[in-house]
């Protein structure tokens, strides 16, 4: 019993570790009102586009999320990665 425990755990251990951007996208959009405040949307886009996974994005997201008073909350944080990513970085997910 231990052992197949111990196999599960380990096998569970070895899945890859996957990122949804599984937000409201449309809310998304209306939120990024709050970023417009510092830059426009030619952050998203080739040649100053930065991030390159989508795990990136709402690690970049969640980073400046942290900026705004009241923070941004996790729905939120959801609902920008959810429409940056459908709107400009298409990464799968």
């Amino acid at each position: 019993m231990k052992l197949a425990l111990c196999v599960g755990v380990g096998l569970f251990a070895l899945l890859p570790a996957t990122v949804s951007a599984g937000g409201d996208p449309a809310r998304g959009e209306r939120l990024h009102s709050i970023c417009l405040q510092c830059h426009g949307t030619e952050l998203y886009v080739p040649p100053r586009r930065r991030v390159t996974s989508l795990k990136a994005l709402r690690r970049e997201v969640e980073r400046y999320g942290d900026y705004y008073n009241p923070r941004l909350s996790k729905q939120d944080v959801d609902d920008l990665v959810a429409w940056l990513n459908r709107d400009f970085y298409k990464f799968p997910g």
